[in-house]
């Protein structure tokens, strides 16, 4: 037998020393790896194992006009979670749960017997806090409350088609809410509890609580002083004519931006599900393409006066009532014609054949030119989704009729947005900005503004010149013309009414018109251009300056007096026509006693507040000129 030397022997056992130090280094390496610096890793996932989320919605960015009004904010609306492997009595819960929430006792059985880690009740989503509370006072074993919210429109259809809405889960579908989702949608937070292999809460660990990141708030070029009032006359004009639509839109032409929009039929956007998707889908002020009429004369006006084609003072024109292009007869509205008028009075009378002569100056390549400059035929770029671009013939395509018809308004096809920019740059000095509504993203936290929007210069169009003498024919018109219906006392008002025909399968309907009115204030120094438009409205006259008009003057006059425009006495005077009411100055009737009050009102009313012998109060105010047989209000004291 072979025997094995001590030297050998001590070199074995050297190696198995050194082999077992290496391996338990190891370990202990491994170990302390794992315990320094996996340590953290390992528990988070140890614990996201055992947590349970229950998610707590960020607040939507609020929805603010530009003076700060909220005009889309939040509610807090609870939702009911359940836990199902806490709850120990399945049956009992479902019956004491089911009453409260109005589902039947087998529903909610099915909710609180699923296999999940936790459920939401689809019945208790965004339930009120009476709710809530009723649910908490049961003292359920594995019933939750999440806190969450809803989307509320304090204002009801107010500026409906602009806001959109949101759906359920707070996102935006609709109108600005959708295109700004986004920015205003933030990030969840939760409130993290922890539970065991078979769902029962660990009571020696504490929860985590995660905040929300709220949304950002996005204000508007809005101006609720000029809506409210747009509102309000849309409001009476549909009590007043029942017709099958209407538009109207405000805006500041010296940038483009949108101080007031709105359109008839309307809805509640809490309520949207409740009305027909054609209603709550089609923002018309910027979707609705039709005929625009006569209001778009003011872009063949512009054309022919940059172009030096015509002097509206010095030149005259016949109108017989017709006239012939191109083996067509194209009619005036008035029967019989104007006779023989200046260029300007073309303008004041709404003249068909004379714009049909100033077409014929430009040719159809400069006209053309002018309405494409214009921004016809194109999107406007306003930040609202559904935006239409109009039609337009093609140059190629253009006879002698077509080009007539387009000089007066027929025959093209356009968006109210369209001429509402077009309009602006016309009377602005020439300069064609992009409209729109979102004016800044504001940080809700820290109140710093995160994006702002400025004016956005398309091209210039025309000469400053050109402008003050579009201008000018544009009072006028209100003045002396067919706008007469739009006249502001104390305010220099310009405008063109407009009447067009509607089509369907190519030919014209009877007795079925558009009837619109576009304005502009004050007329030398602009504020804001305003846009009328009523779809067939019932009872009535169906003309522009019959219908359209008033109701534009009645949303200039009180905007400027709300955007603190001051009053002037610098107008062109109204020319009265045989059914005007003849305005008188209010007189001063601060400080009479009432038999002084009787022989100082012969032609007006009196509606009288107060007790007492004296007036100290009245209104309007002395000097502001007002119809014969209104009423003034007065308050008398001692």
């Amino acid at each position: 037998m072979k025997r094995v030397s001590n030297v050998t022997v001590r070199k074995r056992l050297a190696i198995a020393l050194i082999v077992g130090v290496l391996i338990f280094s190891i370990i202990d390496l491994r170990l302390g790896y794992v315990q320094f610096f996996m340590g953290d890793m390992l528990t988070s996932r140890a614990k996201d194992s055992w947590s349970r989320n229950i998610p707590f919605q960020p607040e939507r960015g609020k929805i603010v006009d530009r003076n700060g009004v909220e005009l889309a904010s939040n509610q807090s609306a609870p939702t009911i979670f359940v836990v199902p492997r806490q709850i120990t009595d399945p049956q009992e819960t479902a019956e004491k749960l089911a009453p409260v929430l109005n589902i039947s006792v087998e529903t909610a059985y099915k909710y609180v017997t699923q296999k999940a880690s936790m459920v939401l009740i689809k019945e208790a989503r965004k339930i009120s806090y009476d709710k809530a509370k009723e649910v908490t006072e049961l003292n359920l074993k594995g019933v939750y409350l999440g806190e969450d919210s809803k989307r509320y429109y304090p204002y009801g259809s107010y500026l409906s088609h602009v806001l959109g809405f949101a759906g359920i889960d707070n996102q935006g579908l609709m109108g600005l809410e959708l295109s700004y989702d986004e920015e205003l949608t933030g990030d969840k937070g939760y409130v993290k509890f922890f539970s065991d292999a078979k769902g029962k809460r660990m009571g020696d660990m504490a929860d985590d609580f995660e905040d929300p990141e709220n949304g950002l708030d996005l204000k508007l070029t809005i101006d609720t002083k000029v809506q409210t009032i747009v509102e309000r006359e849309l409001d009476i004009a549909q009590a007043t004519y029942n017709p099958d639509g209407m538009i109207a839109i405000a805006m500041n032409p010296k940038n483009g931006e949108i101080l007031a929009m709105a359109s008839r039929p309307t809805f509640d956007p809490a309520n949207f599900r409740n009305v027909p998707q054609e209603i709550y889908n089609r923002n018309l002020p910027i979707w609705s393409t039709y005929e625009p009429g006569s209001t778009f004369k003011i872009i063949t006006l512009a054309a022919a006066l940059e172009e030096k084609k015509v002097d509206l003072n010095k030149e005259t024109f016949y109108d017989s009532g017709h006239v012939e292009v191109a083996g067509s007869t194209l009619h005036c509205w008035k029967r019989g014609g104007h006779g023989s008028q200046t260029f300007l009075e073309v303008v004041q009378n709404s003249c068909n054949p004379g714009f049909v002569e100033l077409g014929e100056r430009l040719g159809k390549e400069t006209l053309f030119k002018y309405i494409k400059d214009f921004g016809f035929g194109q999107k406007t770029g306003i930040d609202l989704q559904g935006e239409g671009k109009g039609i337009l013939f093609n140059l190629d395509r253009v006879g002698p009729v077509e080009q007539a018809t387009t000089a007066f308004g027929q025959g093209v096809a356009v968006t109210p947005i369209q001429q509402v920019a077009a309009v602006s740059a016309a009377v602005n000095g020439g300069t064609l900005y992009q409209p729109y509504i979102a004016k800044e993203l504001i940080d809700p936290e820290t109140n710093e503004v995160v994006m702002r929007k400025t004016p956005q210069v398309k091209r210039k169009v025309i000469s400053e010149e050109t402008s003050k003498q579009i201008r000018e024919a544009l009072e006028s018109v209100v003045a002396q013309g067919t706008g007469g219906n739009a006249f502001v006392d104390g305010y220099r008002v310009g405008g063109k009414t407009g009447t067009a025909q509607k089509a369907k399968d190519g030919k014209y309907l009877e007795n079925n018109h558009i009837v619109s009115f576009m304005g502009v204030a004050p007329a030398d120094d602009p504020e804001i251009v305003v846009y009328v438009a009523v779809d067939n409205p019932k009872g009535t006259i169906q003309f522009g300056g019959v219908v359209a008009a008033p109701i534009a003057g009645s949303i200039i006059g009180d905007s400027l007096v709300a955007m603190g425009v001051p009053k002037r006495k610098d107008q062109i005077e109204k020319k009265m026509k045989w059914d005007d009411i003849p305005l008188i100055e209010t007189p001063d009737l601060i400080g009479l006693n009432k038999k002084e009050l009787q022989e100082q009102l012969v032609n007006l009313n009196l509606d009288i507040s107060g007790s007492g012998d004296k007036v100290v109060n009245q209104s309007p105010d002395p000097g502001v000129k007002i119809k014969q047989g209104s009423t003034i209000r007065i308050y008398l004291s001692e």
